[in-house]
């Protein structure tokens, strides 16, 4: 019998790529803000770092044309280093495929840009090489809002889902009862959660702490 969870997000089944978040790439974004992008980003690498969840990081073309990987993004994984690619799809990177293969999760979870290449290209191929792929949305961002929604709509066709940075987290922290990852999720969202940011700090200002 099938268990309804096996519809949810587990931290211990899931593997995080993140390719190309790149300054040259951040600069040909259009439609959506590109501080709302790297916000999204750091949220999402801080959220896999507090549930110990893999993270590959990938870049293409850093010392050439594209740049490093964004500072606010390395600096969360002092001792990884990027897999560089020449290949603007990742999955056709040996390193890169091996990197995931050997983390041993099936449930993919990516973002990068632009949505319409570097995010697109590898979900259609890890979709066909049996992950389960979620692509996350707020973390990505295409050329032109048609290139984005194009590559949105293509990606779900094959059957990608969609999630966004904080309700992936929330869905892995599951429930307030799990204090080992509690404190570390509400610092997160003070530090990256916008409006629900707010009303934590509100909420921990206003109302008296019981032990």
């Amino acid at each position: 019998m099938r268990n309804y969870k096996e519809v949810l997000l587990d931290p211990a089944d899931c593997v995080v790529a993140i390719i190309d978040e790149e300054p040259q790439m951040f600069f040909g974004v259009e439609g959506r803000s590109r501080a709302s992008i790297e916000n999204a980003v750091v949220g999402l690498s801080k959220a896999a770092n507090a549930f110990s969840v893999p993270v590959v990081l990938s870049t293409v073309a850093a010392e050439s044309f594209s740049g490093p990987l964004i500072s606010k993004v390395q600096s969360l994984f002092p001792n990884q280093q990027p897999i560089d690619r020449t290949s603007l799809n990742s999955w056709e990177d040996a390193n890169f495929r091996k990197a995931i293969d050997t983390t041993g999760k099936k449930k993919l979870v990516i973002c990068g840009l632009w949505t319409e290449v570097c995010v697109t290209l590898p979900t259609l191929c890890a979709i066909f090489d049996g992950y389960d792929v979620y692509v996350v949305e707020d973390a990505c961002g295409g050329s032109s809002p048609l290139a984005d929604k194009m590559a949105r709509s293509r990606m779900q066709q094959a059957g990608a889902k969609f999630v966004t940075w904080q309700a992936l987290m929330l869905e892995w922290q599951r429930d307030w009862n799990n204090k080992d990852t509690y404190q570390i999720v509400m610092d997160i969202v003070k530090q990256h959660g916008g409006a629900y940011g707010m009303g934590v700090e509100y909420s921990e200002a206003m109302v008296p702490t019981h032990s």
